[in-house]
């Protein structure tokens, strides 16, 4: 197996999928922790209708965004030192579905590890689902894995 992406939000869920997805697959020669941040659009900053100002200033922004970014650095961290073995990690911004997905197409992924929190078909149907997203679109296999009930 070559490249493993794990995605993580930072949850026991996404950690135990971790460890249980990654003792399935014969040891993989790259793993990748991966989080992703939403809410870093940067059009927030820019007034687009001409009577209201922008939603955020510039600075505002940056400060928000770094904070977010080192956030997601600090999550993705855990979930290495939790997994014990050496992985890449990687903070990536987007729409958590499709960033993952762009990623693995980006990296030639082999497969997709996550968690995902269980949610019934009715409330699913109205929320979405980020692990519905990635198995219905990544160009990879993907490992779901719901955790403990």
């Amino acid at each position: 197996m070559g490249t493993v992406i794990v995605a993580t939000d930072g949850s026991d869920v996404a950690e135990e999928a971790a460890s249980a997805c990654l003792a399935l697959l014969d040891h993989s020669e790259r793993v990748m922790v991966v989080t992703v941040v939403e809410g870093t659009d940067p059009s927030i900053t820019q007034d687009g209708s001409g009577h209201a100002g922008p939603s955020m200033q510039e600075s505002e922004f940056a400060t928000m965004r770094d904070r977010l970014l080192a956030e997601g650095q600090k999550i993705v961290d855990r979930t290495v030192a939790a997994l014990h073995r050496d992985a890449e990690t990687r903070v990536i911004e987007g729409s958590a579905g499709i960033a993952l997905c762009e990623l693995a197409r980006e990296v030639s992924a082999d497969a997709i590890v996550m968690g995902t929190r269980g949610r019934g078909p009715l409330r699913r149907a109205f929320l979405g689902s980020i692990s519905d997203y990635v198995l219905r679109n990544a160009p990879c296999p993907v490992m779901v894995d719901r955790g403990a009930d």
